[in-house]
């Protein structure tokens, strides 16, 4: 089975805009730092379900944002997740409070201190790496490890 998705890091100051899931019962990213975004609905492009679902977590409608990566997540379950990778500068909008979770401006620098997934350290490094859109493929072995990765179809040393 696969599915469809969107991430963004929406950046101010040096920070980024975090989502910490502490809300929902059986989710997949219980007690990990991610950004914001998620599931297409039918018919929608990328852009589309980026500015929709940034708008329902945050209250924000995204005035300048960027598509920086295609992330091929395979979660080991049987589930493949495309994910389209956004980056964000410019939004306008009061923000509101997120049912998925606490929303948190924070350094960029410090990001790696939280809980993250194995594979969002990989393509967050890229994103403050590489200005060139690039495509990564994570595997995990069902459950939080991650097994294997491949940056524009190479694969990378996940043990470095």
């Amino acid at each position: 089975m696969s599915e469809l998705s969107t991430l963004c890091y929406i950046e101010k100051d040096g920070r980024y805009l975090m989502l910490h899931r502490n809300v929902k019962e059986n989710d997949v990213n219980e007690g990990k730092w991610i950004g914001v975004g998620g599931h297409f609905e039918q018919d929608e492009s990328p852009e589309e379900c980026l500015l929709r679902e940034v708008k329902e977590e945050t209250g924000y409608t995204l005035t300048s944002y960027q598509f920086r990566a295609m992330v091929t997540f395979v979660s080991g379950t049987g589930v493949t997740e495309y994910m389209s990778l956004f980056t964000a500068d410019g939004f306008e909008g009061r923000p509101i409070p997120c049912n998925e979770g606490d929303l948190e401006w924070v350094e960029i620098s410090h990001i790696g201190e939280l809980n993250l997934w194995e594979g969002d350290r990989i393509f967050l490094r890229l994103l403050q790496e590489r200005e060139t859109f690039f495509s990564l493929k994570l595997v995990y072995d069902g459950h939080d490890k991650l097994i294997y990765a491949a940056l524009d179809g190479k694969e990378l040393d996940i043990h470095r």
